[in-house]
C-alpha cells in the first residue's frame, strides 16, 4: 500500500480521530489540573495572610519583650517585635514601618526588596485598619496584608505589612504543568502505538473481505469467510458468506438455465434450418415444411417457458402466498383436469382445512402431473385427485392406473430432461415436466414423491406445510 494510500485509509483515519479525541481530553486535563493548582495556591495565599494578620494584629498589642518580660514603651519596639517575631512562609516577607520609615524587616531572601519601593512604603504607611491588597513588582504580582501598631499615650504610628510573592508560587505550579504535560506527551505517543496495532487487529477481518473478493470469480465462488464471536465484524462476515451463498445459486441458475436451453433447443433449432434449406418451390412441401417449422417453433416456445419456470423456482419472489382452501382448491384442480384427456375421472377424498400456498404455482404443479397421467394412460385407464390436511401438512395427489413406473425410473424422474425410459408418451415435452413439479413443492418448503410399480399405475404426491413456509405475510384469498 502506498503512503497516500496509508493516509487515506481507515486505519489512519481511526488512529487519527484517536489521537485528536485524547489529544483534546488531556489538554482539558491539563487545564483543570493547572487550575486546581492554582486555585489551591491562591486559598493556601490568603490562609497564609489571614494567619499573619491574626499574629501581627497579637503582636501589635504586645506591652512586653517576650524574652526578658521588659516593657515595650515606642511603637518602633512594638514594630522592631513584629517583623523579628512572625516567621513569614517560603516566598514571603515581613516589614514593619514606623511615620513612614522602614524600621525592620526579615532577614529571609525575596526576589525584591518591597522597603526600598517608596510608592508602597507610603501607601502602607498610611494604613490606619487591617486591610489586603496586591500589587505588580518586576517578580511579578505580591499580594500582602498590613496591621497598624499604636501604643496609648504614643503619637507614632507604625504598620506591620505580611507579604507573600504569589508567582514564584505560581511557577512551581508551571512547572508541575510542565511535568504533566510532557507525561501525557509520552502517554499519548505510547497510546497512540497502541491505537496503531489495536485498530490493524479490529480491521483484519475487513482485510479479509477484501482479500476474499479479490479471489471472487465467476467460475470459483467457493471462497468463504471464518465467523468468529458476534460483534459486528462478525455479523459482516456472516452477511458477505450469505451474500455469496446466493451468487453462488444465482450464477448455478444462470448455468443450468443456458445448459438447459443449449441441450433442449438445439435439436429444434437443427430441424428448423434443415427445412428451410430443402424448402422448394412445390406448394404442398412448402406447407408441410411451414406446418414442421411452426410446431418446432411452438414446442421451443413452452421450452423456454419450462425452462424460465424452473430458472425462476429458486427465486424469493417465486411463489405469491396466499391462504387457501385446500377443497376449494382439489375440486379446481379437479374441474380443469378433466379436459385433457378422455379418461376415467375420479375425484378421492378432499381435505378440509387451509394452506398457506401459491394457488397458481401449485394448480400448475397438479395439473402437470395429470397431464403425464394422462399421457402415460389409455381412454380405458381411471385418473383420481385428491387432498388431505393432517398432522399440520396438505397433501395433494394424482394416481392413474396406466404402466407405471420402473424403479429405476423413480430414482431420477424427476431431474431435467429425464423421461422413463419405457414409458409410452402420447406429447412431446422436453422432460421438464416433473422437475417444474419438483420446483414448486421445494419453494412451498415440501416435496414431491412417487410410487408406482410396472404394470400397476403410479401415485405422484405432493407435500406442503400449511403454515406460512416464509417470511412474507400471506394474504387473505377471497
Amino acid at each position: 500500500m502506498t503512503s497516500g494510500a496509508w493516509v487515506g485509509s481507515a486505519r489512519a483515519r481511526i488512529l487519527g480521530w484517536y489521537v485528536v479525541l485524547l489529544a483534546a481530553a488531556l489538554v482539558v486535563c491539563v487545564v483543570t489540573v493547572r487550575q486546581v493548582l492554582v486555585n489551591h495556591i491562591n486559598a493556601r495565599i490568603d490562609a497564609e495572610l489571614r494567619e499573619s494578620a491574626t499574629g501581627l494584629s497579637v503582636l501589635s498589642r504586645s506591652t512586653v519583650w517576650p524574652d526578658t518580660e521588659e516593657p515595650l514603651t515606642t511603637v518602633a519596639q512594638v514594630v522592631s517585635l513584629g517583623a523579628r517575631s512572625g516567621v513569614p512562609e517560603q516566598n514571603a516577607t515581613l516589614i514593619g514601618l514606623v511615620d513612614g520609615t522602614v524600621r525592620a524587616r526579615s532577614r529571609q531572601p525575596v526576589p525584591v526588596r518591597l522597603d526600598l519601593i517608596s510608592s508602597l512604603v507610603r501607601q502602607w504607611s498610611a494604613t490606619r485598619s487591617v486591610e489586603f491588597g496586591s500589587v505588580e513588582t518586576s517578580a511579578g504580582q505580591v499580594r500582602y496584608v498590613t496591621v497598624p501598631v499604636a501604643l496609648p499615650g504614643q503619637t507614632s504610628h507604625g504598620v506591620l505589612v505580611s507579604a507573600v510573592f504569589v508567582s514564584r508560587d505560581l511557577a512551581e505550579a508551571g512547572d508541575v504543568t510542565r511535568i504533566l504535560v510532557e507525561t501525557m506527551a509520552i502517554a499519548l505517543l505510547f497510546a497512540s502505538c497502541l491505537a496503531w496495532v489495536a485498530a490493524g487487529r479490529i480491521l483484519a477481518p475487513v482485510r479479509t473481505v477484501t482479500a476474499a473478493a479479490r479471489s471472487i470469480t465467476e467460475s470459483d465462488l467457493t471462497t468463504r469467510l471464518p465467523v468468529h464471536g458476534n460483534d459486528e465484524l462478525s455479523e459482516l462476515a456472516r452477511t458477505f458468506n450469505a451474500m455469496l451463498d446466493r451468487l453462488d445459486q444465482a450464477f448455478a441458475t444462470q448455468r443450468a438455465f443456458i445448459d438447459d436451453a443449449g441441450h433442449e433447443l438445439r435439436t429444434p433449432i437443427t430441424i428448423i434450418r434443415g427445412h428451410l434449406e430443402l424448402l422448394g418451390e412445390d406448394p404442398d412441401e412448402r406447407a408441410e415444411a411451414m406446418a414442421i417449422v411452426q410446431d418446432e417453433l411452438d414446442r421451443m416456445s413452452r421450452e423456454v417457458d419450462d425452462l424460465l419456470t424452473l430458472a425462476k423456482a429458486s427465486q424469493p419472489t417465486f411463489l405469491h402466498l396466499d391462504i387457501c382452501d385446500v377443497e376449494a382448491l382439489t375440486r379446481e384442480v379437479y374441474a380443469k383436469s378433466q379436459s385433457l384427456g378422455v379418461r376415467g375421472w375420479d375425484l378421492g377424498a378432499v381435505g378440509q382445512g387451509r394452506a398457506v400456498l401459491d394457488r397458481q404455482r401449485m394448480t400448475q404443479a397438479l395439473v402437470q402431473l395429470a397431464t403425464n397421467a394422462v399421457q402415460n394412460t389409455g381412454p380405458d385407464d381411471r385418473i383420481s385427485i385428491g387432498s388431505t390436511v393432517k398432522g399440520g401438512v396438505a397433501t395433494f395427489w394424482v394416481a392413474d392406473s396406466g404402466v407405471g413406473i420402473s424403479q429405476a425410473d423413480q430414482e431420477r424422474i424427476f431431474e431435467r430432461f429425464t423421461r422413463a425410459g419405457d414409458r409410452r408418451r402420447l406429447g412431446s415435452g422436453a422432460g421438464l415436466g416433473l422437475a417444474i413439479v419438483r420446483g414448486i413443492a421445494v419453494a412451498h418448503h415440501g416435496h414431491v414423491d412417487v410410487s408406482s410399480s410396472e404394470g400397476h399405475g403410479a401415485r405422484f404426491t405432493i407435500t406442503v406445510p400449511v403454515d406460512e413456509p416464509t417470511g412474507t405475510k400471506p394474504r387473505e384469498s377471497s
